[in-house]
């Protein structure tokens, strides 16, 4: 017999799930770190030769770790729906406190990212109102603006993305937390069909169809999971 920690519906068992989401915050923080880094190198950059200054491009940075922060998430729904099935409340409460302690550091870290996509903004305006003094002065601010212009478009059009990113994450999740639900409920009702038809003697044909017709059920819900995650994927894709 499966314990709650030992299975999770084909996505892997509690413990595989947690050392995953461990790896991705791991991931997560490096990537953040070095975010920060380069935020630091341009605004020195900036402040040392503020009439020649092309912002680095971080648009895919950005992108990816909303995505590990995403994914990170998914598996936080995922692991708290399996600590609250484990019978031994040491183990419950243990697992409860590791699960906690993933969702707080996820969130954490969407806090850090929003932080620097906001400084990130801010830089933009002030150097955009920079250029507009200097072409003032020079005559040389359309070239400067051009480039600001397009900077500012680039975020913006990552913000649009990662939010229509962490739309179809959430929605993915919300997906695939109904399929499960939905498994637990029919492995529920069929354990209880199956005692009552024990009881009433029924024919080993008649359980071999329900257990072809529970089979049929299980491919339904992951063909329904792999649709959902193309669907994720083709957004992604999409909007790069």
């Amino acid at each position: 017999m499966e314990t709650a920690a030992e299975s999770s519906g084909g996505r892997g068992s509690l413990s595989e799930l947690y050392s995953s989401s461990k790896r991705l915050l791991l991931k997560t923080r490096e990537s953040l770190e070095r975010l920060e880094r380069l935020e630091y190198t341009s605004s020195s950059s900036s402040f040392s030769s503020s009439s020649n200054v092309v912002p680095g491009n971080s648009d895919d940075q950005v992108t990816v770790i909303r995505r590990d922060i995403n994914q990170i998430q998914s598996l936080g729904v995922d692991m708290d729906r399996l600590w609250r099935s484990i019978a031994a409340k040491s183990q419950r409460d243990l697992w409860k406190r590791k699960v906690e302690q993933v969702v707080e550091e996820a969130e954490s870290f969407r806090a850090s990212l929003d932080k620097y996509i906001s400084r990130h903004q801010k830089r933009m305006q002030e150097a955009q109102e920079r250029a507009e003094l200097l072409g003032r002065a020079n005559g040389e601010s359309s070239h400067i603006l051009r480039i600001f212009d397009e900077e500012a478009q680039a975020v913006q059009s990552v913000r649009n993305s990662s939010r229509m990113l962490e739309e179809a994450y959430a929605t993915g999740i919300a997906v695939l937390s109904k399929y499960s639900e939905q498994r637990d409920h029919l492995k529920g009702a069929q354990r209880k069909a199956l005692d009552v038809m024990n009881t009433l003697g029924l024919s080993n044909t008649l359980l071999r169809l329900i257990e072809r017709r529970n089979r049929v059920d299980k491919w339904i819900k992951y063909v329904g999971m792999v649709f959902t995650v193309i669907i994720v994927i083709f957004f992604w894709r999409w909007t790069r």
